[in-house]
């Protein structure tokens, strides 16, 4: 029995001392907080706002304090969901996008909103919408970061009662309806083949341009080559002009020498002794040759009146020779 008794309070003693144990696990758990790094926890005393709880250890009252919520101060990227928009030329288009967002004031997105991720998100679908239906369909592909920059900027100032800063939107996909794609591929081929024409056609007409632009060089090269020719034949034919007249004059200059030279040979003979007769022998043998000569070249033969004239010439020719002699 008294083994029993003494089991009994060892039993006991054991379970208040996993009882107090589990007091002291529990009081540790709920006064003892680690906050990690880029983390705010916020902390309220008896059901009211105490303070926001920086990274590192904390220490609570227990029962008394109470850590609600650790919020990450980190960038967020958010998926706005897909949502049909209509745009001013009444087409339906099937858009998503990504938010990215940042909590600048722990305590305002614990109390700001009940919750500012659906707030967030319903505001950027509400404000695309709304953006999107003041633009024709063309526009929505064209000025995809207006359209960013919009969305930004409204939900932006809406999130600062949040504590919450709305850094970037951007369209993931906007997709419309098929017939809309089909017609989009029909006119992007359309002008495509416009394109292709229109260069081609440039094409022919720089041809054409060049090809004229190189007769025209052509014509100009052989006007000024035929130019050149002309004036190089004119300059050979004067050079040769001038060469055969120097030649000319330079034999006339030589046969001019040698007749002066046979005359002065000729003076010097009839000053000679005999000269007399030979020069009166010569000039009548040269009276009867032309005389001669002019038998032979026509029908008429011309006689003087008087033969005696022959010697009379050759005397009145001789007395010359003899007149220039005596002058010298």
């Amino acid at each position: 029995m008294n083994s029993i008794q003494e089991l009994n309070s060892v039993i006991i003693s054991y379970g208040a001392l996993i009882a107090f144990l589990a007091a002291v696990v529990l009081f540790v758990k709920s006064s003892i907080k680690i906050i990690p790094q880029e983390r705010v926890g916020i902390v309220e005393r008896l059901g009211k706002f105490h303070s926001a709880l920086n990274p590192g250890l904390h220490v609570l009252i227990p029962f008394v304090d109470r850590l609600v919520v650790v919020h990450d101060m980190r960038e967020v990227p958010m998926v706005v969901p897909e949502q049909v928009c209509i745009t001013k030329d009444n087409t339906q288009l099937s858009i998503d996008g990504v938010v990215y967002f940042q909590i600048s004031d722990a305590k305002l997105a614990t109390y700001g909103t009940n919750n500012f991720i659906a707030a967030i998100i319903q505001l950027s679908q509400t404000t695309l919408r709304s953006v999107i239906g003041k633009m024709e369909l063309d526009k929505t592909f064209e000025e995809r970061d207006e359209i960013n920059k919009h969305v930004v900027a409204s939900v932006d100032q809406a999130s600062l009662n949040w504590g919450v800063k709305v850094l970037r939107y951007e369209l993931k996909n906007i997709q419309p309806p098929q017939h809309i794609i089909n017609a989009m591929q029909e006119q992007i081929t359309a002008e495509r083949e416009k394109r292709a024409k229109i260069a081609r056609s440039e094409g022919d007409r720089q041809e054409k341009i060049n090809l004229a632009e190189g007769d025209t060089m052509s014509a100009i090269r052989r006007s000024e080559g035929d130019k050149q020719s002309a004036i190089n034949k004119a300059s050979g034919e004067a050079e040769a002009l001038k060469t055969r007249a120097y030649g000319e004059a330079q034999a006339i200059l030589t046969i001019a020498e040698a007749n002066a030279q046979a005359i002065k040979l000729i003076a010097e003979a009839i000053s000679n002794e005999n000269g007399d007769l030979a020069v009166n022998q010569k000039l009548a043998a040269q009276y009867i040759e032309q005389f001669g000569n002019l038998a032979k070249t026509g029908n008429t033969i011309i006689l003087p009146q008087n033969l005696s004239d022959v010697a009379g010439m050759v005397t009145t020719a001789l007395s010359a020779v003899k007149a220039t002699n005596l002058t010298k």
